[in-house]
C-alpha cells in the first residue's frame, strides 16, 4: 500500500471554495503538473472517478477524470456540444454519502488544454461524458445538490447540516 504523498486534502460541502468560480490558467507549468499528480493520487485513494481543483481548495480550471480507461486531464475545459439526455444518480467526493439524480447529456464535446499545454478536443459518451460534465460544474461553483428537487433538498437538509459541523 502506497503512502499518500500529497499536501492536498479534500474539501467538503460547506467550504466556500466549492462555490467559487475557478480562474482559467494562462499556461500549464510544472506546478500544475505536480498538483495534477497529487490530485490523481488523492482521487485514487478516495475511490473517485473524477476530481476538480476546487475540491482540493484550488480555484483554477483543472479537472481530472479516470473511469478506468486512463486519466483524462483538462485545463480550462469548455463544453462545446451536447446531445442526448440521461438521468443517473451521482455522488461526489465533496459530499460523501449524498446521491442526487442528475440529468446530463449522453454525449459531449469538450475543448481545453492537456497537461502539456496542447489544445485538445474530446468527444465523450455516457459515463465519461457525465464525469467530465460533473467536474466542469465544480469549476463554476456548481454541486450535484443544485440538481436536487425541492423535496430531495428537504430530505438532505439534516445530512448537509452534519457536514458543516464535522468538517
Amino acid at each position: 500500500m502506497s503512502m499518500l504523498q500529497t499536501k492536498l486534502r479534500l474539501r467538503f460541502y460547506g467550504d466556500p471554495v466549492l462555490r467559487r468560480r475557478s480562474e482559467p490558467l494562462a499556461q500549464v507549468t510544472d506546478k500544475e503538473r505536480e498538483i495534477l499528480g497529487e490530485m490523481a493520487e488523492l482521487m485514487r485513494i478516495s475511490g473517485g472517478i473524477g476530481l476538480a481543483a476546487p475540491q482540493v481548495g484550488i480555484n483554477k480550471q483543472i479537472v481530472l477524470v479516470d473511469i478506468g480507461q486512463g486519466p483524462v486531464v483538462l485545463i480550462n475545459p469548455r463544453i462545446t456540444r451536447k446531445t442526448g439526455w440521461a438521468s443517473m444518480e451521482e455522488g461526489c467526493l465533496s459530499l460523501p454519502g449524498v446521491y442526487v439524480k442528475v440529468k446530463r447529456a449522453k454525449m459531449i464535446q469538450v475543448s481545453g488544454l492537456n497537461e502539456e499545454n496542447q489544445k485538445v478536443r474530446i468527444t465523450a459518451y455516457d459515463l465519461l461524458a457525465r464525469a467530465l460534465a460533473h467536474e466542469i460544474d465544480h469549476l463554476r461553483g456548481r454541486l450535484i445538490l443544485d440538481y436536487a428537487g425541492f423535496l430531495q433538498k428537504i430530505k438532505l437538509r439534516k445530512k448537509l447540516k452534519n457536514f458543516s459541523t464535522t468538517n
